[in-house]
């Protein structure tokens, strides 16, 4: 059964032992919104590495019960981030998220060599799920975010690590659309001769448990209808679940277009990472905040 929202995914944590989150100086009011939001559904529980005050502050004013999670007080946001990935990574929370601190300081803490969670060797990279009103089904974006221009075999990686969290969420043999501006392979157009190539690699097995199809136009995988008065014939084509830019203005332009334009309801999280780790914008809703947190809770799941 195809996933159609984000919230089709409780289903697969419901019954599963919660999973723990560690949120890194979470002094937010929408971060803690989406913690309370989560915990009272059932979902997970969480420790949050913040300044008790502060957060005692922000729930007064906003009536949130902070009694329900475990606040472990920090004096700033460099050991905030410290604690909460060590928390982590010692096994005594399953999911990392930023709260009110620098991406920039995050991400340090996370690629840590001494007590971070992206292993030597390891490509870092993220997915957004978006759910958008005018599409039938969940769609998996990746990279919007981390990887500037990735390589053919960063795109590769970039497709195993989507294909591992879509099986997480229940999407068991999805399928995957390498994008560019055209659906012909032009060698003026390195994005489409990575493309055939990727899809080659499929169809010879290099690259399982999904379906891959490119070079294909947006239009194209997304869209029968375009497939048809086009005449391509394509297995992804108008019902992909992931789709896979060729560079980072590609992604992030889509990804801002869908939220600001098409009502989109999203989550976000990184790949690569030993466990599940969650970037928000700072200025993330409370519920894309909860949706990154539903998302994470069931990626940490064994498959």
């Amino acid at each position: 059964m195809a996933i159609k929202k984000i919230e089709d995914i409780v289903e697969r944590i419901k019954g599963k032992p919660k999973k723990r989150i560690a949120i890194a100086f979470g002094e937010d009011l929408h971060s803690l919104q989406a913690a309370e939001r989560g915990i009272k559904e059932g979902i997970f529980s969480v420790i949050n590495f913040a300044r008790k005050s502060k957060v005692d502050e922000i729930a007064k004013k906003n009536n949130i019960d902070i009694s329900l999670m475990e606040t472990v007080n920090v004096e700033n946001d460099t050991k905030a981030v410290e604690l909460a990935v060590k928390a982590v990574k010692e096994g005594r929370a399953d999911v990392l998220m930023k709260g009110i601190v620098g991406s920039a300081k995050y991400l340090r803490g996370v690629l840590n060599k001494e007590w971070g969670l992206l292993p030597e060797g390891k490509l870092l990279s993220n997915a957004a799920f978006i759910e958008v009103p005018t599409y039938h089904k969940l769609l998996i974006v990746s990279d919007a975010g981390v990887i500037i221009k990735p390589t053919l075999e960063m795109k590769v990686q970039q497709i195993n690590y989507c294909v591992d969290v879509a099986r997480r969420i229940g999407i068991k043999s999805p399928k995957v659309a390498l994008l560019s501006a055209v659906e012909t392979v032009n060698p003026k157009m390195p994005s489409t001769v990575d493309a055939a190539i990727i899809t080659e690699m499929n169809r010879r097995g290099q690259i399982k448990d999904c379906i891959v199809d490119g070079p294909l136009a947006l239009d194209l995988a997304i869209s029968k209808e375009a497939a048809e008065i086009k005449k391509v014939e394509s297995p992804v084509a108008g019902d992909a679940d992931i789709l896979i830019f060729p560079n980072i203005e590609t992604g992030n332009v889509f990804y801002k277009a869908m939220t600001k334009l098409a009502n989109a309801k999203t989550a976000t999280i990184l790949l690569g990472t030993t466990a599940p780790c969650i970037l928000p914008s700072r200025g993330d809703s409370a519920e894309t905040k909860f949706y990154s947190l539903l998302v994470a809770s069931a990626v940490a799941e064994k498959i």
